[in-house]
């Protein structure tokens, strides 16, 4: 019996060895399977943003890129105009999945229990700049020559120092962001759209319309402005990236992306996508719009302004 003790010992070893590796091999197999589940749920789904216009080339050109990235190539993304209102509207009607707004949802959303179910992204900062044909003879208004202008009152641009040339007015319709920022902090106030004057949804056209049309003035956001546009000097401070950031340039506001409640995981990894530094540091940068990060003041629903 004693003999064959080590024999016995050495059989139970070699049991214990072989046991032990098949429990590894079914650990591996079960990764295998765990890492071929992980693969089989690749993000998918359809992604349509609305809204603001002055909005609109970011998102376009983020989702393009974001849609070839191989990691989201099952996602959609489809962007839509329409105008901020428009935007806030459609997310909180389930219509559309993102509403792209320049301005806080509260500002177009009378139904506070409507704006409490909608969670705010904010992407970027957009200044907005007055513009005018490059024939009408002004560099520079003040805030009360733009409300006179924009009132109706002044319609003549020799009246502020240029050339003797009617003014012709384009404006943004009331459900746009644009124009309740330009109204908001470049004029203070609101003003009735006068007999005579153009309104045109889409940034884009109104760019193409004050470039082309004799005494046109509008406003624009910085991503629109080019050598076809006299871009005109607020109270004698010019709309740019470092003005706006310092606080100096008063007309600008928050690029708003809102959802319903919280995304789901295909739109959250969208808008992570746009936040992320290759984005902010690039795409933004290059369209004219400016990182949030880069600011110096802030700026509430309210209007109000802290460093």
């Amino acid at each position: 019996m004693f003999k064959k003790l080590p024999f016995i010992l050495m059989t139970l070893t070699f049991v214990l060895v072989l046991a032990a590796c098949g429990s590894k091999n079914d650990a591996g197999t079960e990764g295998s399977n765990n890492s071929a589940g992980e693969t089989a749920t690749e993000l998918s789904g359809n992604i349509l943003a609305v809204g603001s216009t002055a909005l609109q080339p970011l998102v376009e050109q983020a989702g393009q890129k974001f849609m070839a990235v191989d990691e989201y190539k099952n996602v959609t993304v489809q962007v839509q105009g329409g105008g901020s209102g428009t935007g806030l509207t459609q997310v909180s009607d389930g219509q559309a999945t993102i509403g792209n707004s320049d301005v806080f949802a509260e500002e177009k959303i009378d139904d506070a229990a409507k704006v409490s179910e909608l969670k705010d992204h904010q992407v970027a900062v957009v200044a907005i700049a007055p513009v005018s044909n490059k024939d009408a003879g002004v560099q520079d208004l003040t805030k009360q020559q733009l409300i006179d202008i924009f009132s109706g009152k002044i319609t003549n641009w020799k009246d502020v120092g240029g050339a003797d040339q009617a003014i012709v007015i384009v404006n943004r319709p009331s459900s746009s962001g644009t124009r309740a920022t330009f109204e908001n902090f470049a004029l203070g106030t609101k003003v009735e759209d006068i007999q005579g004057s153009i309104q045109e949804d889409s940034s884009g056209t109104v760019k193409k319309l004050v470039a082309e049309t004799p005494g046109a003035i509008g406003y624009l956001a910085l991503s629109y402005l080019d050598d076809s546009l006299q871009v005109l000097k607020y109270e004698g401070v010019e709309a740019t990236v470092e003005n706006v950031e310092a606080g100096t340039y008063p007309v600008w506001a928050y690029e708003h992306m809102y959802t319903k409640g919280d995304p789901d995981a295909a739109t959250k990894a969208f808008l992570d996508y746009i936040l992320s530094d290759e984005i902010q540091q690039n795409d933004v940068t290059e369209l004219g719009y400016i990182p949030v990060s880069g600011m110096k003041v802030k700026r509430d629903a309210a209007g109000t302004v802290t460093q």
